[in-house]
């Protein structure tokens, strides 16, 4: 048989039926296989991890086939518990797949210290930021007299006068004196003063 023949051949068409149908279950085979082994369409809701222990969400997560890891401990806040998660990524509520690491930062067990910037005669305006910069509060605000106005002349803890480069704990609150703005003077009287004058005393002279 010529190929001219058998390309027009009836069983050449058989043929190539047949390879079409062996290509369309393989690659229906193949696809199929795919989504199952990538569990495609399977997604798991995120839970969310706040204020719970890393033993606490490692249980959690375990029970629907996630993981997590630990990024970093983050200063304290005091609205969670110590040693709880405050972030975590993905979100809660977010879909992810089995298997899926979530990661989680942890609260600090207790405020860290920070140093004491020199505030010392600088304006209560310029004095306040500085403070708030490095994670202090404004305490009690008390008056004395002072030439400056609203200068600072001392910084307190709890009674305590601090100095430039002490170490605080971090979001204390620290009590500013200021000047009033008015200088007070006390009149003295000197009762050192002598009295000089001449005191004549009469002679009786023969």
């Amino acid at each position: 048989m010529s190929l001219r023949a058998y390309l027009t051949s009836r069983v050449f068409f058989v043929q190539i039926l047949a390879a079409i149908a062996i290509v369309t279950v393989l690659a229906y085979l193949f696809f199929h296989w795919i989504t199952f082994t990538t569990h495609h369409g399977q997604e798991i809701t995120v839970p969310d991890l706040s204020k719970l222990s890393a033993e606490q969400a490692e249980e959690k997560l375990a029970a629907i086939d996630l993981d997590y890891i630990i990024l970093d401990t983050v200063d304290f806040k005091p609205d969670f518990p110590k040693l709880t998660i405050v972030e975590q990524e993905p979100k809660a509520g977010a879909k992810v797949k089995e298997g899926r690491k979530i990661y989680i930062k942890i609260n600090a067990s207790k405020y860290t210290m920070v140093t004491l910037p020199d505030l010392i005669e600088k304006t209560y305006r310029q004095a306040v930021p500085t403070l708030e910069a490095v994670g202090l509060l404004e305490g009690t605000i008390t008056y004395k007299p002072y030439l400056g106005k609203d200068m600072v002349l001392e910084l307190r803890l709890d009674g305590k006068k601090l100095k430039a480069g002490d170490k605080v704990l971090k979001s204390s609150r620290i009590d500013l004196v200021l000047g009033d703005g008015k200088v007070t003077y006390e009149e003295t009287v000197d009762t050192t003063t002598v009295d000089t004058t001449e005191i004549i005393i009469p002679t009786n002279e023969p």
